[in-house]
């Protein structure tokens, strides 16, 4: 998808566990990227839209946990497709670069391996099913995986959570084996698709993993690199 002022955009995903640090990257990342000629445009999921917004704020709130993780899967799929019809596949459309907190791989994360409990997570044909018809061609150009302890991203969630005044959502509230266990969902997604994935490490301070954001960027979508300075992370 081009515009021909601009040439191609990208489009690039944040994903990782709780307390990740992906809101603060994706921000830094777009800075980077502002004074260069493209149009960025930075979203997430679930939400970015009006109404897959109102979908995130019942997911978030646990409305759907006691209906199981595919009912859980289903609302994630419903809240994407109005995400990719109404923002991300029109930026794209512009020669865009689109910077989205979440997408599919979580709902494999998630939803699949991570989902257990006594019915199990979704399984790996029920999510291939839901991406076909969601998600279809639209696919990130770079994922970028932060990746940290489900421990220290836990502490760092609570705090941020404490200092806003709010109660642990829905996924922070989960016992720390479904943490452990989305990790190794994530670690497992990277090491599949390393041309797409990149792992980093989140644990690291910020300044340190917007520099590993920055090279992966350059070194992945080099069309990009000219709006980049070095010394700008």
């Amino acid at each position: 998808m081009t515009d021909a002022g601009t040439g191609p955009g990208a489009f690039i995903t944040f994903e990782g566990g709780e307390g990740a640090g992906k809101s603060t990257q994706i921000a830094r990342l777009a800075a980077l990227l502002r004074p260069g000629p493209r149009e960025v445009v930075t979203t997430r999921e679930p939400g970015g839209t009006p109404r897959a917004e109102r979908i995130r704020a019942a997911l978030l709130a646990g409305a759907a946990k006691p209906y199981g993780p595919f009912a859980e899967a289903l609302l994630f799929s419903a809240a994407r497709l109005d995400h990719l019809d109404g923002v991300i596949r029109p930026a794209l459309a512009r020669g865009a670069v689109v910077l989205c907190d979440r997408f599919c791989d979580s709902t494999r994360a998630y939803q699949g391996a991570a989902g257990g409990g006594a019915a199990g997570g979704v399984d790996e044909a029920g999510l291939d099913a839901l991406e076909r018809v969601v998600v279809g061609p639209t696919r990130p150009d770079l994922t970028l995986i932060l990746d940290l302890p489900p421990e220290t991203g836990l502490a760092r969630a609570g705090r941020r959570g404490r200092a806003a005044g709010e109660a642990p959502d829905r996924f922070e509230a989960e016992a720390l084996g479904f943490h452990q266990r989305l990790r190794a969902a994530f670690r497992a997604i990277a090491a599949a698709e390393p041309g797409r994935c990149v792992l980093v490490d989140a644990a690291a301070e910020p300044d340190a993993v917007a520099e590993a954001v920055r090279a992966a960027v350059v070194d992945r979508l080099p069309h990009l690199a000219a709006g980049i300075r070095r010394d700008a992370a």
